[in-house]
């Protein structure tokens, strides 16, 4: 499945919008699964300390993430993931053996799949980032977020820092998530290049996606974000699974000019502040042409 043709172009940018998920949809694997776990496994070996970090006392909740997570796989995606006693297997990818110690609970749990997991847990200030793997982040670095409470997290997300109703909102979906009733968001932004491995964003004062005059080598990174409760320890598993896209790719989609008027209409009716924090002010004018082209084109 590609991500970004699952993308929901009526979900507007800086809301929430999150809907139920039919729990067999928890994970969605993309076409090329190998590549992402192949990275991850790069990422681990080389960066490990910037891709996971976890507070003391997140052990068992740990484990129910990966054993929620296995049983999952191994009941809803027969077709990818299979165990053998204590190892899952799944093709073109080393599989893992479940019992090794030497591998915190939650880095084995995002060492199957190609979305990174974050644990989520309720504190005095509210739910805070406890635990992570995070090897494809979209402009923002684990060490920052990590340990900080969500209105902390969201502080540069216009409309969602500390007080704002936004804020609330999450506040209250987090408190109400049963789970039996995960829920799923969407998200995109959009890079000069296509790596998985973003933690850095552009330069607001240079352009992205060309030489100022064109767009050349637009990226679509579309997130889908889920939300999951789990049962013991009533932590939440927030997943994002990152995809990929040359923008261009709009054009040979068979609803490829709907989607292109659809994040140009997203992408004019931006504020100056989210223009800004989706890295656009220098080039919106440009991406808005050519969205138009695009549309045009494959319309």
């Amino acid at each position: 499945m590609q991500i970004s043709s699952a993308l929901d172009v009526t979900a507007k940018p800086f809301q929430i919008g999150a809907k139920p998920l039919p729990p067999a949809q928890w994970i969605a694997p993309p076409r090329d699964l190998a590549a992402y776990l192949a990275e991850k496994h790069r990422l681990w070996h080389a960066v490990a300390g910037t891709v996971f970090m976890a507070e003391p006392g997140t052990e068992a909740a740990q484990k129910e993430l990966l054993a929620r997570l296995v049983a999952h796989l191994t009941t809803d995606h027969t077709g990818i993931w299979r165990r053998y006693g204590n190892l899952v297997t799944l093709a073109g990818a080393p599989a893992i053996d479940l019992d090794d110690q030497s591998l915190p609970a939650l880095l084995r749990a995002a060492l199957l799949i190609p979305d990174d997991l974050v644990l989520m847990r309720r504190g005095e200030d509210g739910w805070r980032l406890a635990a992570a793997s995070l090897s494809f982040p979209s402009a923002w670095s684990l060490a920052e977020k990590f340990g900080r409470p969500m209105h902390e997290v969201h502080a540069p997300v216009p409309g969602f820092s500390a007080g704002t109703r936004n804020a609330e909102l999450i506040t209250r979906m987090f408190d109400n998530l049963r789970p039996e009733t995960p829920m799923i968001r969407w998200n995109w932004s959009l890079f000069g290049d296509d790596r998985l491995h973003h933690p850095e964003g552009g330069h607001p004062e240079r352009p992205r996606f060309g030489d100022g005059t064109s767009i050349s080598h637009a990226f679509l990174r579309v997130e889908r974000q889920t939300l999951t409760r789990l049962s013991d320890s009533g932590d939440i598993v927030f997943t994002i699974g990152i995809h990929v896209d040359p923008l261009e790719a709009l054009s040979s989609m068979a609803d490829g000019a709907l989607r292109a008027r659809a994040l140009h209409a997203q992408i004019a009716a931006l504020s100056a502040e989210q223009v800004a924090y989706k890295g656009l002010t220098l080039e919106r004018r440009l991406l808005l042409e050519r969205l138009t082209e695009i549309a045009a084109a494959a319309g």
